[in-house]
């Protein structure tokens, strides 16, 4: 990855909204001296210099004093503004040429292009955000469910900050106990119930929390991979059209409809995944169809869940049998894998079958069992938890720290009575350098850069 050198303070400029056609576009610029540079293009240049911040002028862009566009600058002054610099929002008018024409008279007037992440990356710098805010930044934008954007807000309102430094205040305190019975071991009042480990102990289980949260808040994020797999006629194509409420694959009677897979983004509960709608799994001398059997196979043994369809008029014959023992036998990932009878408004029951897995029933046509199946899936992609954390880590980085900060908290637990309490401190002081890179405050320059350096430009 060519990571950018990030230079704070220099005037820079970044289209923050779409390049598409739309009602409005916004051109964003901050830095030092930036309104002043800005006024340079304006035609109102005495008025925007002099304007205070939290105020909005309206004028042109102009170029060699033709007018460009007629828009309006919203004006903030530092240190309030996102970045904590001097900056400005140039609102114009949306279609793409005059949106890329104001951000080139821009570049011309003396700005830089911004780098991925800059804005936010100055907000860091100059205190306005610390780095678990500044990665929920990122965070939002790419959530594919309300529920992801949601958990997400959470750690940009200061949720997983707060946390973190509920966890350091409880082992500073624990510290400062320590180096008062090491500094004043004469003092018997000093030393009265100066260590107390249930301190730790309470930070050891907000931590554990906090560890265990990134299995689901990965699924949230990055999405699940699903697979509807099943004999031909099992209504993996009324069910895929269902659940993304169009007419997406082909329905049919006819066995074999389905050669080769479809693939679409659906939301589970607000669990984004990849579902896909594959070729019935049968015999047959038709080489496309064959190909498309093994790559059904294939997809099911490289999926987070298994979504097993059963026509339950016909019910359970001894290849679906097959295919679902051996999959739970021979599935070292431990891949879940949810039976599904379909069409239950045809028939008054479904059959009573033991297998070692979650069964659903449903139905395409009416909507019977859909919600219920979507509750299953995510109970199953989270390991049935049915309650989650108030916080949650937002990045591999974040947890790796906090498992690193875990890790230390233990050993610290574990040691033996006769170990000095110089030792369990150095343990706690590690601890402490570790959550303090989850918030920024000692991460290296590197990290840093390649945090925002994934950040969209005009962020």
């Amino acid at each position: 990855m060519n990571i950018p050198k990030y230079v704070p303070d220099e005037p820079i400029v970044a289209i923050a909204t779409a390049l598409v056609p739309s009602a409005l576009g916004i051109v964003r610029v901050s830095g030092r001296n930036c309104v002043e540079l800005l006024s340079s293009v304006f035609s109102r240049p005495v008025a925007l210099k002099n304007a205070e911040g939290n105020t909005i002028l309206h004028g042109w862009i102009l170029e060699k004093n033709e007018k460009i566009d007629e828009v309006l600058i919203s004006v903030f002054r530092s240190p309030k503004s996102f970045t904590g610099e001097e900056m400005a929002e140039i609102s114009c008018h949306g279609g793409v040429s005059i949106v890329q024409k104001v951000y080139s008279i821009l570049l011309n007037a003396g700005f830089r292009a911004a780098e991925r992440g800059e804005f936010t990356f100055r907000a860091f710098v100059h205190g306005k955000t610390d780095l678990t805010r500044a990665e929920a930044v990122r965070e939002i934008i790419d959530a594919k469910t309300d529920r992801a954007s949601f958990r997400a807000a959470t750690r940009l309102s200061g949720g997983l900050f707060e946390e973190i430094e509920r966890v350091r205040a409880l082992i500073v305190e624990t510290i400062a106990d320590i180096q008062a019975e090491i500094e004043y071991p004469e003092d018997e009042n000093a030393i009265a119930d100066s260590f107390n480990p249930q301190k730790i102990v309470r930070a050891e289980k907000i931590l554990r929390e906090l560890e265990s949260s990134w299995k689901s808040e990965k699924i949230y994020q990055d999405g699940a991979k699903i697979v509807l797999a099943g004999k031909t006629n099992a209504g993996k194509s009324s069910l895929f059209n269902a659940l993304l409420k169009e007419e997406r694959a082909i329905v049919s009677d006819i066995a074999g409809t389905t050669r080769d897979f479809l693939e679409s983004w659906v939301n589970f509960d607000g669990i984004p995944a990849r579902l896909f709608d594959t070729a019935g799994l049968r015999k047959t001398d038709d080489e496309i169809e064959r190909r498309g059997v093994v790559l059904s196979k294939n997809l099911s043994q490289n999926a987070d869940l298994v979504l097993y369809l059963v026509d339950a008029k016909m019910g359970i014959c001894a290849e679906d049998e097959k295919f679902i023992l051996d999959f739970l036998n021979e599935n070292p990932q431990k891949i879940p894998l949810i039976l599904v009878f379909t069409k239950n408004d045809l028939v008054s029951s479904i059959p009573n079958i033991s297998f070692d897995c979650k069964i659903v029933s449903i139905s395409s046509r009416t909507g019977n069992g859909i919600l219920e199946l979507c509750a299953c899936v995510k109970n199953a992609l989270l390991n049935d938890e049915s309650v989650e954390t108030r916080f949650s880590l937002g990045s591999e980085r974040q947890k790796n720290a906090v498992s690193e900060a875990l890790e230390r908290i233990r050993h610290a637990l574990s040691l033996p009575a006769d170990f000095g309490m110089d030792a369990v401190a150095q343990d706690l002081e590690d601890a402490l350098d570790a959550l303090s890179s989850v918030t920024g405050e000692t991460t290296p320059d590197d990290i840093l850069e390649s945090v925002f350096s994934r950040f969209c430009v005009g962020k």
